[in-house]
């Protein structure tokens, strides 16, 4: 190389990025990605078969077991536990804060959930929880842990899907800061079956009548629908039957909000089947929370200041490496213990006054 041509290229390239004129990619200053301080976090995490190592009378959880299909022991057991308060840990840790709010899904019974909220790496958020047993075979229910010091709850039960052995739908009315909330958690049937489609609907339309009624009864009232749906933000389920929509704009006092439908169009996901991403993990919020009182919580965005909504896809919870490389880091491989995490990233919002 000229040395007489490469002093001036490099000063000139010193000069350019002093004054942020060059083409390179700059990654956000991490203090700018943060919520505001008085933002509350409201999220959903699909934990992936949180078992405890002990038969449940009455459920088919033979797999979990120590002489089942996963050779499930308590060693396992602890290990799982440890892995999912770690992710809650490291949510807390970016955002500068625990969630306020989380509904959890594939959960097999207060046992593991009591285990969970004491793990050393969480134990200071001070963290309790809604659940109820659901008619699901396998034994998998979804609940919801709040923080005592923000949240209050008043009332809770389960919305079962009509005569179905699957999971209910969990349903707690609370305060935030004097406001009124309600908070839906929902694991809506598999995409299995030819009727499959057709019973996600039902739950949804479950859901969405009685997020209607609150909505008489109390209005004003903010309303929150999380889950596992196994349906994108587009599909009929949530898009026709819970009358969510993609734009604030286009939300009125009967619709919801659908904040990770933009996102999923632009190439996000939280879980992945045969290649192909999806946002399953669904967080909706009623026109009360996107268009909010004066001086009252209302959905801020959140992602690079364009969205509305977070998929927590850290590298810790991605394969790093192999056929699945990119893709979520589950517990198991087939049925080998490899001490991943869930085979589906954890979604979340903000909300403030």
């Amino acid at each position: 190389m000229n040395s007489r041509a490469f002093f001036p290229s490099l000063l000139l390239a010193v000069i350019l990025l002093a004054a942020g004129c060059t083409d390179a990619p700059r990654k956000p200053d991490a203090a700018a990605a943060l919520p505001p301080a008085e933002a509350r976090i409201i999220g959903f995490y699909n934990m992936e078969n949180l078992f405890d190592a002990r038969h449940d009378p009455g459920k088919k959880d033979e797999d979990y077991l120590p002489d089942g299909q996963y050779a499930w022991t308590q060693d396992k057991y602890e290990k799982k536990l440890a892995n999912m308060a770690h992710v809650i840990a490291e949510m807390a840790k970016e955002n500068g804060r625990y969630h306020a709010v989380l509904g959890v899904a594939e959960i097999e019974n207060d046992a593991v959930l009591k285990a969970l909220v004491a793990q050393p790496e969480i134990a200071e958020a001070g963290y309790r929880f809604v659940h109820f047993e659901s008619p699901d075979s396998r034994g998998i229910d979804v609940a919801l842990l709040y923080r005592p010091d923000i949240v209050k709850v008043l009332e809770s039960k389960p919305l079962k899907l009509d005569d179905r052995r699957t999971r209910s739908t969990l349903m707690v009315r609370a305060e935030i800061d004097g406001e009124a909330f309600a908070f839906y958690v929902a694991h809506l049937p598999s995409r299995q079956g030819e009727d499959a489609e057709k019973y996600r609907c039902r739950g949804a339309e479950i859901i969405y009548d009685h997020a209607m009624q609150l909505q008489r009864r109390w209005p004003g009232i903010k309303i929150v629908v999380m889950g596992d749906m196994n349906d994108n933000p587009s599909d009929k389920s949530l898009a026709d039957r819970l009358h969510g929509r993609e734009k604030p704009e286009t939300v009125g006092e009967k619709d919801f909000f659908s904040p990770f439908w933009a996102m999923h169009k632009a190439g996000y996901g939280s879980q992945t089947y045969r290649g192909e991403w999806n946002i399953y993990d669904c967080i909706l919020v009623n026109e009360a929370l996107t268009h909010p009182a004066e001086g009252t919580f209302g959905i801020l965005k959140i992602e690079k200041n364009k969205y509305y909504g977070k998929v927590f896809d850290a590298p810790f919870l991605t394969q790093q490496s192999g056929r699945y490389k990119g893709t979520p880091f589950r517990t198991f491989s087939g049925s080998r213990f490899i001490n991943g995490y869930s085979d589906h990233y954890p979604t979340y919002i903000a909300i403030g006054k």
